[in-house]
């Protein structure tokens, strides 16, 4: 009985509500952004440098991952990506959006 109204208490606590929805947030969207396009593309993400809502519900994530490793760090090759994922967080496509040198300003 006492195992009942815990369970029945973690469930319906504010505290459980907010953390699974908080897991779909942009959070969430930029992890799993990160996570699918260094599966694809076999090099590392460096961040995330912008994230919306797209119309469909999804996500359009901006992830910056260095592709060309060099010493000094400064000459290094990063890239920027536009990632989109559907309301679940799923990989919809992506596409490479800029290719900079690490240390180059924007123009």
């Amino acid at each position: 009985m006492a195992d009942q109204r815990s369970a029945r208490a973690e469930r319906s606590s504010p505290g459980t509500r907010k953390k699974s929805s908080a897991r779909k947030g942009p959070e969430h969207a930029a992890r799993a952004a990160c996570q699918s396009l260094e599966a694809l593309i076999s090099h590392p993400a460096e961040g995330v440098s912008a994230i919306r809502r797209s119309d469909d519900d999804g996500w359009c994530v901006v992830v910056d991952v260095l592709e060309v490793p060099r010493i000094p760090d400064t000459t290094s090759l990063l890239a920027s990506y536009e990632v989109r994922l559907d309301g679940a967080c799923e990989l919809v496509e992506y596409t490479r959006v800029r290719r900079y040198r690490r240390g180059a300003a924007d123009e």
